[in-house]
């Protein structure tokens, strides 16, 4: 069984890229959104490394392997974006428990919103078509 190199070397850009954004926390507006996006980094990037060892196993069509590598490094890198500009900005709306106490202004709430909830979804459908081609491959 081959490694996917494109995953794993995505795996560690993001686990590098949250490593970074931890040393950060004591300089953006909202820290604890900032550990949230740390945190959430670095379990995601965990999650690209260990697709990328299980890739070929998958046993996924060439669209849907495309379609999912797609999805889960879109959600990957919204995940970061999102947690890194909700620190900054100090968005509240779509992250109330990390968010608590902060305001931002109407746009920047809006763009956070956008990523989290499109990041979600990306994550949600990628996770399903893999569970599916688990199931379909078991049989």
């Amino acid at each position: 069984m081959s490694i996917d190199r494109g995953l794993l070397r995505n795996g560690f850009v993001v686990f590098l890229l949250s490593l970074l954004v931890g040393l950060a926390i004591p300089f953006v507006l909202n820290p604890r959104m900032a550990l949230a996006a740390h945190v959430t980094g670095i379990m995601l990037a965990l999650l690209l490394i260990a697709l990328s060892v299980v890739w070929e196993a998958l046993g996924l069509s060439a669209g849907r392997a495309k379609l999912v590598r797609g999805l889960y490094l879109y959600g990957t890198y919204a995940s970061l974006a999102a947690g890194v500009l909700g620190a900054v900005w100090g968005t509240s709306r779509v992250t109330m428990i990390a968010g608590a106490g902060f305001h931002a202004s109407a746009t920047k709430e809006l763009v956070v919103q956008v990523l989290f909830v499109s990041l979600g979804l990306a994550l949600l459908a990628a996770t399903v078509l893999v569970v599916l081609s688990l199931y379909r491959r078991g049989r």
